[in-house]
């Protein structure tokens, strides 16, 4: 396994959740991270990115200021910290990567994916 994300459970509004992905370096070298998240009858979205220099990193516009994308500095590891959770932030999270040198920021450019990890928001 090369990807592999946990964290998810059962969390009331307002609460908060720190998903990790763990990352095999051997396997990729230097790589992109996103998180994505899948809600039934819904299209895939794409929650954050840490490009690999750790610079530029992006949210979407449905958890800006409530999400952080960081990497522990064995770089083995990626984090995504949600707060002030919604019931609609409610959906499987997924964490995939990419190694080559095209844009992060594109879903489609992502090949590597973990299995999902089912955050579910509701009192």
């Amino acid at each position: 396994v090369q990807l592999q994300a946990s964290g998810g459970g059962l969390v009331q509004p307002g609460g908060s959740l720190r998903l990790s992905c763990a990352v095999s370096v051997r396997a990729f070298g230097a790589y992109d991270m996103g998180w994505f998240r899948r809600t039934p009858g819904k299209e895939r979205e794409l929650v954050a990115v840490l490009p690999w220099r750790g610079d530029r990193k992006w949210y979407a516009d449905s958890v800006k200021g409530r999400v952080t994308i960081s990497r522990n500095s064995a770089k083995d590891t990626v984090w995504l910290q949600i707060n002030s959770l919604k019931p609609e932030d409610t959906a499987v999270y997924y964490c995939a990567a990419k190694t080559d040198s095209s844009s992060p920021y594109s879903m489609s450019n992502y090949v590597h994916w973990g299995q999902g990890t089912l955050v579910t928001v509701s009192s």
